[in-house]
């Protein structure tokens, strides 16, 4: 009887252990998924950390009051640093004699036309404004008259940029990417290129005279120094689309792609790109524009009044939180000088470029 009664609690416990498996296995299940899952909770919380940039210790750039709300397109000065202009659409020109502190619009007689101003440079007195539909404007004193210089009814597309490079010189591109030179007040123009490379989605000059150009639908762009007869052809090299390419103040070639992506060419081979990298990965805004103040003080700036700063040439960025209130996109950074700097942003946005104690 106790040989039987003891078999019958055996099989009873065995019963009971074999009943709680399941459960055991659900917890086990349980208990391992919740350690995944807070684990990847915390890679997820670090890429987060990492995906934003950290936030500028400074912020050297004030919105100075200008009295429009055009799209600005472009800013030059004169020889006097503190006489400068501005130009931009709805035939938009303002001018400045406190060195941007503060603006004034001037009127232009151009009969019932609204143009685009694309682009204006000085060297010295001497100046130049290029716009849309095809308009090219001339001055030798300082701006205070302009005079209409003729285009060609067979220019390729409409001027587009212009250089200013001393006196009676200067180099004209148009939408197309044709480019011109003349050496005589723009009496007569040279042909700089055999043909045009088409629309362009943005074109730049570098300070030794070469251009590289982003096709309208940034999926290739083109290059060309003094001395070639046409543009040479490069696609891009990753699938992102290009936004806008330029030259920096060490000879490397940079390029802003779509999704807020940035590369620069090798400073050993020019033809080689180093790995792509992205400045901000959590912002969803492009980037739109760069430009160097020094050669390792770089400036970014793009949608939404997204403006980044690299202070080691482009190895890690910073951020500039002050200007994100800024209600506008930043398409253009310039640098008259490493003291005298202006970023362009839509509905008549400017920014001034304050040298902060440290960097003084």
């Amino acid at each position: 009887m106790c040989a039987y009664l003891s078999l019958r609690e055996s099989t009873a416990t065995g019963r009971i252990e074999n009943s709680l498996l399941p459960v055991l296995d659900v917890m086990s299940y349980f208990v391992k998924t919740l350690k995944q899952i807070v684990i990847l909770l915390a890679i997820a919380f670090i890429c987060i950390s990492c995906s934003y940039a950290k936030p500028l210790s400074y912020n050297p750039w004030q919105v100075v009051p200008v009295p429009t709300e055009a799209n600005l397109q472009d800013i030059a000065f004169t020889g006097d640093p503190n006489h400068g202009w501005v130009v931009g659409s709805n035939s938009t020109l303002l001018e400045t004699t406190d060195g941007g502190k503060s603006w004034q619009e001037r009127k232009l007689e151009l009969g019932e036309q609204n143009y685009r101003f694309t682009s204006i440079s000085f060297a010295g007195k001497e100046g130049w404004i290029t716009g849309e539909p095809g308009i090219l404007l001339h001055t030798t004193d300082d701006g205070s008259s302009w005079s209409r210089i003729p285009l060609s009814e067979k220019l390729p597309g409409s001027p587009n940029t212009i250089v200013a490079l001393g006196p009676k010189l200067a180099e004209m591109t148009t939408t197309v990417g044709a480019i011109y030179q003349t050496k005589d007040a723009g009496q007569t123009w040279k042909a700089m290129v055999e043909e045009a490379v088409g629309v362009v989605r943005n074109i730049s000059r570098s300070e030794d005279g070469k251009y590289v150009a982003v096709s309208y639908k940034g999926n290739f762009y083109s290059t060309w120094e003094p001395g070639q007869s046409s543009w040479v052809q490069h696609q891009r090299n990753n699938s992102k689309r290009l936004q806008s390419m330029g030259f920096g103040k060490d000879g490397r070639l940079w390029v802003l792609a779509r999704g807020g992506q940035l590369q620069f060419t090798s400073a050993e081979d020019p033809e080689v790109w180093e790995e792509a990298q992205n400045p901000e990965f959590s912002t969803s805004w492009g980037l739109l524009d760069l430009a160097y103040r020094t050669p390792e003080e770089i400036w970014l700036a793009g949608g939404s009044g997204n403006l980044l700063c690299s202070l080691d040439g482009g190895k890690t960025w910073q951020k500039d939180r002050e200007i994100e209130s800024v209600p506008s996109n930043l398409y253009k950074i310039v640098f008259l000088t490493p003291e005298q700097g202006f970023i362009i942003g839509q509905k008549g946005v400017l920014l001034k470029y304050e040298q902060p104690p440290q960097t003084a």
